[in-house]
């Protein structure tokens, strides 16, 4: 149900894309906006990790630079039955983190370093078992190509107030003036179903759901404080991040952080049955900041 429904999405983008086309060409332009969209998606199949990595200048890593975070997600990796992605380091103060790789056999994970100064060890397990998650529901390559798509609608819509093809009268206008906002809906639809899938798969393979609840809490208002170069400059990259900084909920490719500490929360009552932990020293402590973490790479 989940796959027809982001299939159905991205068609629906896609056709957003033909639609504009054919207000700046006519028919001749539509066939050029689903020609340039195809060609877009089989860049970004190819190409997804090395666009998002390059973009925040990530720094990869391995277990003699860094073998505490790199062990922590090689263990996570074998709870999750997946191949070991690439890992990295974002120097960012921003507490974040995210998941990029066209399939699990090409995946890469990275968290920032305001991150790994910010969390407990507990927290950041959490975190990056969230993202493995994305990685094992194969989310990583839909929403980059959902961001791909969408920020070529908006450019286009931009151009073509311009240039649009006078013969499209007022159903070209109000395409051009439609079609970005249609695209951001089409975009949050995604995303958020997504991110309530991710949630759910970390407390799978960490088994400690309340200590991803305690860090979502924790990044949420650190991510709305400290600023993101990153996705400002490219605002469509808020989506790839667990909590997107600087966005108003209404505008948000993510659901409201209280709903996803709700349904973590919701989760761990059921602690026994499900394996997960509820020993108040094993879950994340909603109401007191921690020490330091260990994985800090400052330290």
């Amino acid at each position: 149900m989940n796959f027809m429904k982001t299939t159905m999405l991205l068609a629906a983008l896609t056709a957003l894309f033909m639609v504009l086309g054919y207000s700046l060409g006519g028919s001749g332009g539509a066939i050029f906006a689903l020609l340039v969209a195809a060609g877009m998606n089989l860049f970004t199949y190819w190409n997804a990790d090395k666009i998002v990595l390059k973009m925040h200048n990530a720094v990869e890593i391995d277990a003699k630079s860094h073998p505490e975070f790199y062990n922590m997600v090689k263990n996570l990796s074998k709870r999750a039955q997946l191949p070991m992605p690439k890992v990295y380091i974002v120097d960012q103060p921003q507490p974040n983190a995210f998941a990029t790789g066209r399939d699990p056999d090409h995946a890469a994970v990275a968290a920032t370093t305001g991150l790994l100064q910010m969390l407990s060890h507990d927290e950041i397990e959490g975190v990056m078992a969230h993202e493995l998650g994305h990685v094992k529901n194969r989310d990583t390559l839909i929403m980059t190509m959902v961001a791909t798509i969408a920020g070529a609608v908006s450019m286009l819509a931009n151009f073509g107030l311009f240039f649009r093809d006078r013969n499209a009268g007022i159903a070209g206008i109000m395409a051009v003036l439609i079609a970005p906002f249609a695209a951001m809906i089409v975009q949050m639809a995604i995303s958020r179903t997504r991110e309530f899938g991710a949630d759910a798969a970390a407390a799978q393979i960490s088994g400690k759901p309340l200590s991803l609840a305690a860090a979502l809490a924790k990044i949420s208002g650190e991510a709305a404080r400290i600023p993101n170069p990153v996705a400002e400059r490219n605002p469509a990259a808020s989506q790839l991040y667990i909590v997107p900084g600087g966005v108003r909920q209404m505008f948000s490719t993510h659901p409201a952080t209280e709903d996803r500490i709700a349904a973590l929360q919701a989760m761990a009552h059921g602690g026994g049955a499900n394996g997960w932990s509820s020993r108040p020293d094993e879950i994340g402590d909603m109401g007191r900041l921690r020490k330091p973490s260990a994985l800090d790479p400052t330290r």
